[in-house]
């Protein structure tokens, strides 16, 4: 079953109003027609079931059959901080990163960063609409946000709300996921959780050591080195199956 996500000021008691793109991907692409059931979701967490009224080419009308009692969110609210990389990599970053349950993708500025791409990051609406997509295809229920840029140290006070902190770095040796999981107190409490992943020159030693002051845990994800845009998903998914919901119910 199809699912859109409409604002909340287009819902009433009956009917949402769908505008926009959708509208023409509903007629033209999917070929949705009046009687059909569709899933609406009005972007604060609310989602019911709904029978397509009227198809015209500025809307979608659907009556509101039924409230659903749904929340594929993650357990953990996990924040990517992503060292700033060029172009078309913090495409896959947000559409991966949605797909695996992330809450919020903070790009960050680092030493290694080029100053260039800075003045060059201006896609936050196209970047929302990747995460959008995103949430359609994997079925999520929120849709995660995307920050601007924030510098280095920013992010280190930010990380002080954080249960835990991972980062992973190419020059760690021995002290993987692992070998973290099994140094942990109280598992079950972690609930927001920072993952620092380096531009594409990677992290300066002193930003690790000052990471390391704070009391982020730094890991090697294997002896293969692993570009900046699959690092953050890659940790991601080991945590989500750590301690997320990924590994499914035992």
């Amino acid at each position: 079953m199809h699912k859109f996500f409409t604002p909340a000021n287009l819902f009433t008691e009956t009917h949402a109003t769908i505008e926009g793109d959708d509208v023409k991907h509903i007629y033209k692409v999917l070929r949705i027609t009046q009687g059909e059931e569709v899933v609406v979701n009005n972007l604060e967490g609310k989602e019911f079931l709904g029978q397509v009224e009227e198809v015209n080419k500025k809307e979608v009308l659907v009556k509101l059959l039924k409230p659903m009692d749904i929340n594929n969110e993650s357990s953990l609210n996990v924040y990517l901080f992503q060292g700033l990389p060029k172009a078309a990599k913090m495409d896959l970053i947000v559409q991966k990163g949605t797909e695996l349950g992330i809450k919020e993708i903070i790009p960050i500025i680092t030493d290694r960063v080029d100053v260039k791409l800075k003045g060059e990051f201006k896609k936050l609406d196209r970047l929302q609409r990747i995460a959008l997509e995103a949430c359609k295809q994997s079925k999520r229920t929120f849709i995660p946000n995307v920050k601007e840029p924030i510098e280095f140290s920013d992010m280190v006070v930010r990380l002080k709300e954080m249960d835990l902190v991972v980062v992973p770095y190419e020059n760690a040796t021995g002290y993987g996921v692992k070998s973290m999981m099994n140094t942990l107190q109280n598992k079950e409490s972690i609930k927001n959780i920072g993952i620092v992943i380096g531009p594409e020159g990677g992290f300066e030693q002193t930003e690790i050591n000052n990471l390391k002051d704070e009391g982020a845990h730094i890991v090697t994800l294997g002896p293969r080195i692993l570009r900046t845009e699959t690092a953050g998903f890659t940790c991601l998914s080991l945590l989500q199956y750590e301690l997320g919901d990924i590994g499914g119910k035992v």
